[in-house]
């Protein structure tokens, strides 16, 4: 889903909504979990899931194009792991007629 996907969806489920406002709330939303991962805390949304950031150690990559070793320094980047509730949903078992998978 795209953002504005997600704002057309926000504008169905409420239709009393203006483009523009239903643009600002996700927009407000994004940027708080954004400002929020920038200042290193988490945010949590329970029963969908956590954004955390991590830190990677600095190692030797490869250039793809020239096949030479390069330097890379640390790095933050953002982590996400699934609440829970959308863990759950995500992962239900399949009823009704399953089809099984065997070579013949």
């Amino acid at each position: 889903m795209t953002r504005s996907e997600l704002i057309t969806a926000l504008m169905q489920k409420n239709p009393h909504l203006q483009l523009k406002e239903a643009t600002r709330l996700v927009n407000i939303v994004f940027g708080t979990i954004t400002s929020s991962l920038a200042e290193g805390s988490r945010v949590e949304l329970r029963g969908f899931g956590a954004f955390s950031v991590k830190e990677r150690d600095p190692r030797i990559g490869r250039n793809p194009k020239t096949g030479g070793q390069v330097q890379v320094g640390k790095k933050l980047v953002p982590f996400f792991k699934t609440g829970k509730e959308l863990h759950q949903r995500l992962n239900k078992p399949v009823t009704g007629n399953k089809r099984s998978r065997s070579s013949v």
